[in-house]
């Protein structure tokens, strides 16, 4: 069957389009691109709208499996199809060093049912810490765990992994020699370690000088997670300059931001550890429960203590990041639009289900960024540092993973209050040439394959 969807603006960054264009799909590829209108079964018109390569989100969190096996695929509150709603076709998940499945087992589970998009993986280091029997985050590895550690670790790899991420703010035990040791496995191959730093605030230059200063040693290829979140405070400029300074110095190195300007974590993770109020001169009014007897209420020093004790993976949002550093990190020509989103039954941070509309409702048509640099931060970018040579772009043979959009009405509809509504403004999102979401609603939550990169040699 052939597909061609006319009419509208092709903004292609990997290839430094942005025309008027009409593609023809066939059998899951761009099979033509052309000025002309060639017959075929089917026809899209896509006049006054952006037909842009599937949007890629390059850090988020996948959700756990079902208990009986299978992946979650609740229209309104699984975050695949969240992510599917909002023009997203691949994602990479396991991220911020943690898996919810062992990252092999659950590509192959996406093998055996499909998903809403494409999946690749990272390897998460805090997962397999605590798999290979280290229950104490706060403590260093003994030799005979660092060897399992790294054994575990090859073996996903080894089974398509794209990398291991590393939540070392969650896993302060962890120490250079174990930070070397692990990134230096992913040398094999040519991937990618991805990072939230140690710390955050004023500590966050330190934080940064530890993992990057690993990276650049070893000449690993590098990802910074979430900088908004952790250089979002007043520290944004030194701290891109820093990355930059690496960067200059041959090291691999880009970051990943979404578009808020609240974060999003566990109420009992380290992040919240003895410390807190002091580094960012704050209380805990700060703070909101994404779910729970405390709900959608600000916390004081009695519930925090309370919700830190009864239940510390409550999902909670800290309302202190500064709009113009989350503003500079996405302007910043490095940076990449990243939701890390993450849900736990369709309650936590609206960025799950907002982020990628929300930079053109809110970045775009604003001025804060051009439409192209937009799509570029979505689709090009991500791919290349993934080295997806057949996604995030346009041209014939490529994916047809397409998203069609209208640039003035694209918008998020997800709050803090209702996270998980769609978003509006796109009419249709083609996962291999098929129609997997339209109007952001899903049609087919099964067209997402797993995405494994080879080890080599």
């Amino acid at each position: 069957m052939t597909l061609l969807i006319k009419n509208g603006r092709l903004i292609d960054p990997a290839n430094g389009v942005d025309a008027k264009l009409n593609l023809l799909l066939e059998d899951g590829k761009i099979a033509l691109v052309t000025r002309e209108e060639p017959e075929a079964d089917e026809v899209v018109d896509a006049a006054g709208k952006v037909v842009a390569p599937g949007f890629i989100d390059i850090h988020m969190h996948e959700d756990k499996v079902l208990a009986d096996g299978h992946l979650d695929k609740e229209e309104d509150t699984a975050i695949f199809n969240c992510m599917l709603r909002m023009g997203v076709t691949t994602v990479l998940a396991g991220n911020c060093g943690e898996n919810t499945y062992d990252p092999a087992d659950f590509l192959d589970l996406v093998d055996r049912e499909g998903a809403a998009v494409n999946v690749a993986m990272l390897a998460g280091h805090g997962f397999a810490r605590f798999a290979i029997g280290h229950g104490d985050r706060y403590t260093h590895l003994t030799e005979e765990e660092r060897v399992r550690l790294n054994e575990r670790l090859q073996k996903s790899l080894d089974e398509g992994c794209f990398g291991i991420s590393y939540g070392i703010r969650y896993d302060p035990g962890l120490d250079e020699r174990e930070l070397r040791e692990t990134a230096a496995l992913c040398l094999k191959g040519d991937k990618l370690i991805a990072a939230h730093v140690r710390s955050d605030h004023e500590e966050v230059f330190d934080a940064i000088h530890e993992f990057l200063g690993a990276a650049a040693e070893l000449g690993v290829d590098t990802e910074v997670s979430h900088i908004g979140s952790m250089a979002g405070f007043g520290q944004m400029e030194r701290f891109l300059a820093i990355v930059d300074e690496y960067r200059m110095n041959g090291l691999r190195v880009a970051c990943d931001c979404y578009p808020y300007y609240a974060y999003c974590t566990n109420i009992g993770s380290a992040t919240f550890d003895e410390g807190f109020k002091a580094r960012y001169g704050c209380d805990y009014s700060v703070i909101e429960p994404c779910s729970g007897r405390f709900k959608g209420q600000r916390l004081n020093d009695e519930s925090f203590e309370a919700l830190r004790r009864e239940d510390p993976e409550c999902l909670c949002v800290c309302y202190l990041m500064a709009e113009e550093d989350v503003d500079m990190a996405l302007a910043d020509p490095a940076g990449m639009v990243g939701s890390d989103g993450i849900m736990n039954h369709g309650e936590g941070h609206p960025r799950a289900a907002g982020a990628f509309p929300r930079v053109y409702a809110q970045f775009v048509r604003t001025g804060k960024l051009s439409l192209y640099e937009a799509v570029a931060k979505m689709t090009a970018m991500p791919a290349e540092k993934l080295g997806l040579a057949s996604k995030g772009r346009l041209n014939v043979g490529a994916d047809a993973d397409i998203v069609i959009f209208d640039p003035e009405k694209i918008a998020d509809g997800a709050w803090f209050d209702h996270p998980v509504t769609p978003p509006t403004g796109i009419d249709r999102v083609y996962i291999g040439g098929q129609l997997a979401a339209q109007d952001c609603r899903i049609i087919r939550d099964s067209l997402g394959r797993a995405l494994r990169k080879e080890s080599g040699k």
